[in-house]
């Protein structure tokens, strides 16, 4: 494994060192650094373009000027200096966070989201649910990342902040929203017709009873998950957890998850006043750590021979619980939030400048910053991931292997969250990697259309100017980054199936 590592990261490195000569030479032919100068009507325009022109080396040969970039970047981390004197990694240090937070946040998003309803539309094939899932996979995909943006931000920030101020439900819309809901669920759910009549009678009047609740509390300007409802959706948390994994007739998993999820729910609720009153990012970091040390020690400790599957299942309930957690400390400090911010969804920028609050009204003006363009992002990845893990599925469901196993007895839930979901994930690490690469391409767009001081305005400004010092900042970052998920798939490779590896 660690030669077959040492070698993808070898030719990595060959790939990223040809790509960056290849940017470099494209980005200084790509038209002239002293367009404006030339065009100005300043006395001292000679002086001024004299001293581009040292600056700049541009009477220098491509090799030499990217020589000298590539040399002051091995040895002193420099990445130069733009066409107006400021320090690049001054300008990468602000931008690389901001690009970086958005598409990684998106493409975790449409991988759940996506491999979610690919399994779910794989297992139904031919149904109603299979159909719209496609039509909407197609649709997405199909949809121009500017057009997708501009209508979020009006339907999704404007009318919303019209209508935040004053949070309340129509009858109608109540019947609408409830109605639609529950046609989605008894869709996903599948079933004779019977049951699904009843099962959408019921859903409708939950979702419905749901909202009026939510209506006459204004729930929506003063919300709140709190320990009981935390309490109530990490045991449930577990429960998904131990039939995705195990099932319950194996003690060991069940008790190791039982004991993370015990362990979860009683270190929120004697931590959840101090993180309330007296949060850091540093402490937060120690509540998950300590989380994911909780369910390590419990899957060793309870694993015995299933082992690995109690660990498993332990880290996978301690990171749910976590999010769970976060999202209810944020959301509870959201009613203070809309007091200073009285239209909370942004339309532009990654961050609210000179804005001065609590901890956590920066956490939620950071989050809500993040919305619109993660939405965008996420609705067009997901598409590829539904189809893909949908075909792979189908593949992988019709091997033989599959059918001995049903042959044998073995329960459908273990044919495919054991044997078949593991096989279909192969092809799927390809396209996490390529991916990612788009979205960060994407992110170009997605940023100049709701204002983002990202990487993708980096690479636009410096294009624009011919500066090769942000383009090669750009692709440093972007390609790292690329280059870093094609390895991670490369290794997710011999991870899934150790005869690649050999």
């Amino acid at each position: 494994m660690i030669r077959y590592i040492a070698k993808r990261l070898g030719i990595s490195l060959l790939i990223l060192f040809l790509g960056s000569i290849l940017m470099f030479v494209l980005t200084i032919n790509s038209g002239d650094p002293l367009a404006d100068l030339r065009e100005s009507n300043a006395p001292n325009r000679e002086n001024l373009m004299r001293q581009r022109i040292t600056a700049m080396r541009l009477e220098d040969t491509w090799y030499e000027r990217y020589w000298s970039w590539l040399k002051g970047l091995i040895t002193q981390g420099d990445l130069g200096k733009d066409i107006q004197g400021r320090s690049v990694n001054d300008l990468v240090a602000s931008a690389a966070g901001a690009t970086l937070r958005l598409v990684i946040l998106a493409t975790l998003l449409a991988i759940v989201i996506g491999v979610t309803l690919g399994i779910v539309t794989a297992i139904r094939q031919y149904s109603g649910f299979d159909y719209g899932v496609t039509f909407a996979a197609f649709v997405f995909f199909s949809l121009p990342v500017f057009w997708a943006a501009v209508m979020l931000k009006h339907y999704a920030a404007i009318e919303f902040n019209n209508w935040i101020v004053d949070a309340r439900f129509t009858p109608t819309s109540i019947a609408v929203i409830a109605l639609v809901l529950a046609f989605l669920l008894v869709a996903a759910i599948g079933g004779p017709w019977k049951r699904r009549l009843i099962s959408f009678a019921v859903a409708a009047v939950v979702f419905a009873g749901a909202m009026v609740y939510f209506d006459q509390v204004q729930w929506f300007r003063r919300p709140a998950i709190g320990l009981p409802i935390f309490a109530i959706l990490v045991v449930a948390a577990a429960a998904i957890v131990i039939v995705l994994t195990s099932g319950f007739k194996n003690v060991r998993v069940r008790n190791a998850v039982a004991t993370t999820g015990i362990v979860a729910i009683i270190g929120y609720g004697l931590t959840r006043g101090m993180l309330m009153k007296a949060p850091s990012t540093g402490l937060l970091l120690v509540c998950f750590l300590a989380a994911i040390v909780v369910a390590l020690v419990a899957g060793y400790a309870w694993g015995g021979f299933s082992r690995k599957q109690a660990i498993s299942a332990s880290l996978g309930l301690a990171v749910v619980a976590s999010v769970v957690a976060l999202i209810d400390l944020a959301l509870s400090n959201w009613g203070a939030y809309l007091k200073v911010q009285p239209r909370p969804i942004p339309t532009i920028g990654s961050v609210t400048p000179n804005f001065e609050t609590t901890y956590w009204g920066h956490f939620i003006d950071a989050a809500t910053h993040l919305i619109l363009p993660t939405i965008v992002l996420t609705l067009i990845s997901v598409a590829s991931y539904t189809r893909y893990t949908r075909a792979s599925m189908l593949d992988v469901l019709n091997q033989d292997y599959i059918r001995t196993a049903r042959s044998k007895g073995v329960s459908e839930r273990k044919v495919i969250t054991r044997h078949a979901f593991r096989n279909s994930l192969i092809p799927l690490a390809t396209i996490v990697a390529f991916d990612f690469a788009a979205l960060i391409g994407g992110a170009v767009i997605t940023e100049t259309v709701f204002g983002w001081q990202g990487m993708g305005n980096l690479f636009k400004v410096g294009l624009d100017r011919v500066d090769p010092a942000p383009v090669m900042a750009f692709y440093l970052v972007t390609g790292t980054a690329a280059v870093t998920m094609n390895l991670v798939a490369d290794i997710a490779y011999a991870f899934l199936d150790p005869r690649i590896a050999r």
